[in-house]
């Protein structure tokens, strides 16, 4: 196993955070069809259940935006998409009847048992007494869609999971992000994953996934020109940096880019994997900015938590002592900027019309913003400019109930939690009605999901080192299922 260098980073002073579901029966079966190809991913397609927030309060429905390489209405997309089929398919025919790699064979046998083992627990999930004791956590519960495989999987990610990272590349724009502001994750993942020697392999030969560990926040912050603005600067370094690693490794070629992934919690961050189009159709993408309007895939993309250290102590937003759920004064609460296309119907229907419901665009000076999280029974959580909040992380960190509001946004780890046990979720259209829709839970429901987000709260908190089942380790989860989910022939 290969351990890579360690640098000096800002973040290693903080501390970090971390994610199944039954979803996962149809991420292991049913594997491509007959014919051979270099790529396959399961037939059917995942079962996303109240995991996308969509534009209307009905049952989210699935397009072929869910598919590898799917089919656009747009003739620039779609176009590419069907040069990529051409390389898929030319490649396969290639490979066809020659030697396999037998290092990448021996990955993907092993792979094979991985797969075995989650579809056996699948099997066996009614039985609550297989559960593995384990002295730091047991997940079960109502947040779980499926608690007992959640735990199989993770054990057997604990066990074998491996991630290389490319060494290439210098900071800042490399190896390095930012520790504070609502680009945090992006800094603190890069610093933990490249620290870890549980995950992190010195040998590529035994890696399931390689990371491009490139920072599109540091990149724009370093070379994006505001006058300018010539955004070809993310395709002159992420394609540079694709281009040299493929031509120095032949890990990239071998599988077209599926078993690599880079993570961005910047808006950008799906704008700047355009620019090589097989890190943006076939390999996976970690983002804050998990928006399936603008093509993100849940099937191999990966949706990861935005939060919010202003000022790098990741301590700052964990309040220590909470109210009980009875105790709290304040039905509703929000307190953030007009903009996006949410946030005016938002606060056109209750800022400054309702003492139970709270909506400032800026806190008074009187008042505190983490006091009237704390002494609030909801924290609202519009979408901004783009879908993903900060305050779903805040809300939770202060035990108050998160109300969901946003439009195609596929939220963190919900391949594993049930957003719905902690969390309540409205369309922009019942915006007028919020006040009558939260009154209307009654004190029993509410005490479950007041409960559910206090036990949720341990999979986004961070930790520095690391701990079992933190935020840290969901994304890490979440990219294990993710590698699952593709098998690439040898």
């Amino acid at each position: 196993m290969r351990e890579l260098y360690r640098r000096s980073h800002p973040c290693i002073t903080l501390f970090v955070l971390t994610s199944l579901a039954i979803v996962f029966v149809s991420l292991i079966t049913n594997y491509g069809s007959n014919t051979f190809s270099l790529l396959s991913l399961p037939s059917s397609p995942w079962t996303w259940t109240s995991t996308v927030i969509s534009s209307s309060s009905s049952s989210p429905t699935h397009s072929s935006k869910t598919a590898l390489y799917p089919t656009f209405s747009n003739p620039k997309m779609q176009r590419v998409v069907e040069n990529l089929i051409k390389e898929l398919n030319v490649e396969s025919m290639l490979r066809s009847g020659k030697k396999r790699d037998e290092k990448m064979e021996k990955i993907e046998s092993d792979l094979v048992r991985v797969r075995e083992l989650i579809k056996e627990a699948i099997v066996n999930s009614r039985n609550s007494t297989l559960f593995v004791e384990d002295e730091d956590y047991v997940p079960k519960g109502q947040i779980y869609r499926n608690p007992y495989v959640f735990q199989r999987s993770y054990l057997l990610m604990e066990r074998l999971f491996k991630i290389f990272v490319y060494e290439e590349g210098e900071p800042p724009l490399f190896h390095y992000g930012p520790c504070k502001n609502i680009y945090s994750t992006e800094g603190i993942f890069l610093n933990m994953i490249e620290l870890s020697t549980k995950f992190r392999t010195h040998d590529p030969d035994q890696a399931h996934l390689f990371f491009l560990p490139f920072s599109v926040v540091m990149i724009l912050e370093h070379l994006f020109d505001p006058i300018i603005r010539d955004k070809a600067v993310l395709e002159r370094v992420v394609g540079d940096y694709v281009r040299m690693v493929s031509a120095k490794y032949p890990y990239w070629n071998r599988s077209l880019g599926a078993d690599h992934f880079m993570l961005s919690c910047h808006d950008w961050g799906p704008r700047a994997t355009w620019y090589v189009h097989q890190l943006y159709f076939t390999s996976i993408r970690a983002l804050c900015n998990a928006n399936t309007s603008e093509f993100f895939n849940p099937r191999k993309d990966v949706s990861f938590p935005e939060i919010n250290f202003k000022t790098g102590n990741i301590t700052a937003g964990l309040i220590i002592e909470h109210p009980s759920s009875f105790n709290r004064t304040i039905l509703a609460f929000f307190a953030g900027r007009l903009h996006g296309r949410i946030r005016p119907t938002l606060f056109e229907h209750w800022k400054d019309k309702d003492e139970a419901i709270r909506v400032y665009e800026k806190v008074p000076e009187s008042l505190s913003y983490q006091e009237l999280m704390k002494n609030s029974k909801y924290c609202l959580c519009p979408s901004g400019f783009e879908v993903a909040s900060p305050r779903i992380v805040e809300a939770i960190y202060a035990e108050c109930v998160p109300v969901l509001i946003s439009q195609d946004y596929i939220l963190p780890f919900s391949d594993v939690l049930d957003w719905t046990k902690f969390s309540i979720q409205i369309s922009v259209g019942e915006l007028p009605n919020l006040k009558r829709i939260l009154m209307g839970i009654n004190d029993d429901k509410y005490r479950r999901i007041h409960e559910s987000v206090k036990q949720v709260k341990r999979h986004f908190v961070v930790n520095d080192p690391p701990k079992r089942y933190d935020v840290f380790h969901m994304l890490i989860h979440s990219l294990w299922l993710r590698r699952l989910n593709v098998r690439i022939y040898g």
